[in-house]
């Protein structure tokens, strides 16, 4: 798979959002690829991870967040699903699995009812390795500041809005991938 011609496919301008969606994707596909480095012993398949990884943020073009660049009509937190159906769209069902379940450390339908969130009623929580490891890396990289990467500290902080549970599947990774 060509992640590029994807990317070259919904993002043709080479403007302010498709910059900083290449160097946010490009900062965790690094890191995932780190991991897998790092931690040989993990069944990972690495072409895989690489591609998922670049693609997870595709959706944000849909959304609403301009202070990173983004000018569509969607709430932010629905960029995962909008990315997800994207990637089904173009055949790549893996793929769009990652971009949906890469919000926070996963999103429960639990959590989706009761934080009435925009986005379908379902358990987003990542199960496969690559889910994980592209949704633990992800939380090193923040669009809006794009020059700066967090602490596991920092990172497990930024989580906290999602609630302990979150924080505490984020701390097992970290001890896990790192």
């Amino acid at each position: 798979m060509d992640y590029i011609h994807l990317i070259n496919k919904y993002y043709p301008e080479d403007d302010d959002l498709r910059k900083l969606l290449l160097k946010h994707s490009r900062q965790v596909a690094d890191r995932c690829l780190q991991i897998v480095e790092r931690h040989r012993e993990l069944p990972v398949d690495v072409q895989f991870l690489e591609e998922a990884a670049m693609l997870h943020d595709i959706g944000i073009l849909h959304c609403d967040a301009p202070s990173i660049c983004c000018h569509g009509t969607e709430p932010y937190i629905r960029h995962g699903v909008i990315g997800a159906a994207m990637l089904r769209s173009e055949g790549y069902e893996r793929h769009a699995r990652v971009a949906e379940r890469h919000t926070g450390t996963g999103l429960t339908l639990q959590q989706i009812e009761k934080r009435q969130l925009p986005l379908p009623h379902q358990d987003f929580s990542p199960e496969t390795l690559e889910e994980q490891i592209v949704c633990y890396a992800d939380k090193f990289y923040s669009k809006s500041s794009p020059d700066r990467v967090r602490s596991v500290a920092e990172a497990a902080q930024s989580l906290e809005k999602f609630g302990s549970d979150g924080v505490r599947k984020f701390l097992e990774w970290a001890t896990r991938f790192e």
